[in-house]
């Protein structure tokens, strides 16, 4: 898009969580909303919940990614997908395999 406010500096952002996974984030521009994500994205995302309204800018630090690339996907695409953090393997064999208490 080449729209003066989707080149400068500042992006308002909306960011939905998704009611299937735990975790899943969607950013996009607050004035597009949805409409440029791919519907096969969307069918798998789930309804989107709003979860929080942002402004965006290259310094701004967020949790689990980098505010200059999630600016720049949802200028590139249209938004930008968080995925969950993957389980570490040794995390994961605590479900697998109770523990026995030791006494």
């Amino acid at each position: 898009m080449s729209d003066d406010r989707m080149s400068g500096n500042r992006l308002l952002c909306q960011v939905f969580k998704s009611p299937r996974k735990e975790g899943m984030y969607l950013y996009v521009d607050k004035r597009e909303g949805v409409e440029r994500v791919p519907a096969p994205l969307l069918e798998r995302f789930g309804k989107p919940q709003p979860a929080m309204t942002l402004i965006l800018s290259p310094e701004k630090r967020l949790g689990c990614a980098r505010a200059d690339e999630v600016m720049q996907a949802i200028r590139d695409k249209g938004f930008y997908l968080q995925m969950p953090p993957a389980k570490e393997e040794y995390l994961l064999d605590l479900y697998r395999t109770p523990t026995e208490a030791r006494y």
